[in-house]
Parts: structure tokens; sequence; C-alpha cells
């Protein structure tokens, strides 16, 4: 079984768990001009599981273009399911890629006033 070629796993680090119910949004635009320029398309939408993880956000046949991919977290739905406020409304996490690569793995630890990530493996 194949897996998506881009994942997520998002962490609470103030309740140090696994954040489940974040919604995630993946678009796509062709160069980074045109993402600044807000003409990226939605090609993925899912929502965290118990583990914190959207594990088939595309289909693993999905071929990733050049371009610039956007993350989005829906961090004040989040936190809005436990009854708190969140500094942050939404965390975008842009990357760009030349090549394919078969995978790529977006982290998010996330608290209701910060936010780190990196690029997973």
């Amino acid at each position: 079984m194949g897996v998506s070629p881009i994942t997520s796993h998002v962490l609470d680090a103030a309740r140090g768990s696994p954040a489940q119910g974040v919604p995630i949004t993946i678009s796509y635009a062709p160069t980074s001009q045109a993402a600044t320029a807000g003409q990226s398309t939605v090609i993925a939408r899912g929502v965290t599981n118990n583990d914190g993880r959207c594990p088939a956000l595309l289909e693993p046949s999905y071929v990733l273009n050049a371009g610039v991919y956007t993350v989005r977290f829906d961090t004040k739905t989040y936190f809005a399911l436990h009854g708190e406020k969140s500094f942050y409304p939404f965390v975008d996490v842009a990357f760009e890629i030349d090549q394919a690569a078969p995978h790529y793995h977006i982290p998010l630890n996330l608290a209701p006033f910060s936010y780190t990530t990196y690029r997973g493996s």
C-alpha cells in the first residue's frame, strides 16, 4: 500500500499529545510568484486523526509537479474544540520543490501562542 506524497503530523506541545481534529488543506501554485499573488489551487483537504496524522491527504499515485505547495493548518478550529483561543488562526507552511521526490513530510508542533515546523522524513 502506498503513502500520500505529502503527509503531516501535528503534535500539541501544550498537552504533550497528538492534535486530533486539525483541518488541513494543501494548495499548489506553479511558481512562487503565483503563490504570493494568491493564485494557488487547493489539491487536498483532510482532518488529523487520533494520532495527529492525515495519512491519505493525496492519493499515493498523485504526481507532485515542480512548484510551491502550501500546507494550511486550521489551528483556530482545533483550539476552539478545546475551548481555547489561539493567537494564530491558521499556520501556513509553504515549500518549493524543483524536482519531485517520492515523499514530503511536514510536521507541526503546536501551542496556543507558538508553533514550529521542519522538513520531516
